[in-house]
């Protein structure tokens, strides 16, 4: 296609597509690299579900269940819901993509409590509406005033995440309660790593008609790859909803996997002990190497590094050793790295990668 051709083409795209640059090609990680950047949960299913997901292949030539019935019926079942408080969706990021849809039009705005979810922004962009980002305080207390009364007054929903992230941190479900009952808004809440947590707010769901809760079974259930999310509220925001999902949002496995994760969710009780000890542990080991690491909540830790350097030279001198990790754009983050944690091997590379990377800066800094 000729360059004249390819602007053509260009110039076809609407306003607000017009404004997003194409993707560049992603880098592959390098191979033997311990990934440390994505909060991914790196164990294998239990053997119950790892069954259902081989049985599911077996039909492939089928399309998936309409509307993912049974995968709500299980959901609902679960968690002591009627089927029509809950929509199953390809993750929970598709499930937050729909209430940009339904809710936002050009100009219309949301409110988001930050540091949070970057995604949020680019489906903002999406609809050609404004995402208005409402600091959390120090003390990370819910800034319930500043969401109700402050700049986002005018936004048509208000996101957090409980815990949240890129920090990790967690506030009471009653502050969460006293934020839902006091708006007459949509109050959209992300439990993605609810499962690490002491709480949840899902009884809040029968009380409140304007709460919609996000879940994943990517953190907590070791299904990233496989896309499963659910969304919880009243029925009629749920079923208007799913009347603008795609047809056959899910695929097979999908389906299968997360109904089977949802009869089996004891199986995964090790794990979760597992990845609290390993937090906890990697938490005191880099205190004692002079990170200052915020208390988490999620199978991540968010930690501010020796003064000295910032958050990229940290990540740039981790990948150096094959261990990658997340560095964030938010203010105030820029001396900080987010590290997922993951198997005890895992986590024991990433901690001597990280002394002998101090070593080395105090080597060097004698021979000065």
């Amino acid at each position: 296609m000729s360059d004249a051709k390819l602007q053509d083409v260009l110039s076809s795209l609407s306003e607000v597509y017009r404004q997003l640059n194409s993707i560049p090609p992603s880098p592959v990680p390098e191979a033997g690299c311990v990934k440390l950047n994505t909060n991914e949960n790196p164990f294998a299913l239990p053997a119950p579900v790892m069954q259902s997901a081989l049985a599911a292949l077996e039909r492939q030539y089928l399309y998936p269940e309409y509307d993912n019935i049974s995968l709500r019926e299980a959901a609902a079942a679960s968690y002591d819901l009627s089927m029509d408080q809950v929509i199953a969706g390809n993750g929970s990021s598709e499930l937050l993509s729909l209430i940009y849809r339904a809710f936002l039009g050009p100009g219309d705005s949301a409110a988001m409590l930050s540091p949070g979810f970057a995604y949020n922004r680019k489906l903002a962009q999406l609809q050609g509406a404004r995402l208005l980002e409402i600091k959390w305080g120090e003390t990370c207390l819910l800034p319930i005033h500043k969401l109700l009364f402050g700049p986002a007054k005018e936004a048509k929903f208000i996101l957090l995440a409980n815990p949240n992230n890129p920090t990790g941190t967690f506030v009471p479900i009653a502050d969460i309660e006293s934020l839902v009952a006091q708006s007459d808004r949509l109050i959209v809440l992300d439990e993605a790593y609810v499962d690490f947590a002491p709480d949840s707010a899902l009884r809040l769901i029968d009380r409140y008609s304007n709460l919609l809760i996000l879940r994943t079974f990517s953190k907590s259930y070791a299904a990233a790859g496989i896309r499963v999310g659910l969304g919880f509220g009243h029925p009629e925001v749920i079923g208007r909803l799913r009347n603008i999902q795609n047809l056959f949002n899910m695929n097979v496995i999908g389906q299968a996997v997360g109904v089977s994760i949802l009869a089996h969710r004891d199986a995964y009780d090790e794990n979760h002990r597992h990845i609290k000890y390993e937090r906890e542990r990697v938490k005191f080991a880099l205190s004692q190497l002079g990170f200052s690491v915020t208390p988490s909540h999620t199978n991540f830790l968010l930690a501010r590094v020796p003064a000295g350097r910032d958050g990229p030279w940290w990540q740039t001198s981790l990948k150096r050793k094959k261990i990658l990790v997340t560095v964030l754009p938010d203010d105030g983050l820029e001396d900080c790295i987010r590290v997922s944690i993951g198997t005890k091997p895992q986590m024991d590379a990433f901690l001597a990668a990280v002394e002998d990377i101090l070593g080395a800066q105090t080597s060097r800094s004698s021979a000065v």
